[in-house]
């Protein structure tokens, strides 16, 4: 029963944390307003916002695979990172009237990421090998 419920926790918060930064994708990409103001505001506008842009695509595809899905919890917290660390000290928490709605997405996308690598990190090919050489 524990490894079902488990099992349905880890996709839920897979697909909600792929889902969030998939959406958010198209913005970026299309140099959206917000976006543009955002990474401008940060100093790193285009390279930044593509290159995010780029990872949080790499996070999401990994992080639906149950194989890679600590690979792309890792990434996505990493990005989701830098993201709430920029809110919380260049952007502010909201953004051009947003409400707060963009911190609390990286909020959203750090806690289910981190979710999916606790729940996956036993299986992670690193565990794997540490379980083989005694650490």
């Amino acid at each position: 029963m524990k490894t079902k419920i488990l099992n349905i926790v880890s996709w839920v918060s897979a697909i909600v944390a792929a889902v969030v930064m998939i959406q958010t994708l198209f913005f970026k990409f299309s140099a959206a307003e917000e976006s543009v103001y955002i990474f401008t505001k940060m100093g790193i506008e285009p390279w930044g916002r593509i290159g995010s842009g780029i990872a949080e695509l790499f996070a999401s595809i990994l992080i639906i695979w149950p194989y890679t899905c600590w690979i792309g919890a890792s990434l996505g917290m990493g990005v989701m990172a830098g993201a709430i660390l920029s809110h919380l000290t260049v952007l502010g928490i909201e953004v051009k009237g947003d409400g707060g709605l963009l911190f609390f997405y990286a909020v959203l996308v750090f806690v289910a990421c981190g979710v999916c690598l606790v729940i996956h990190w036993p299986s992670s090919l690193i565990s794997k090998y540490k379980m083989r050489i005694g650490i």
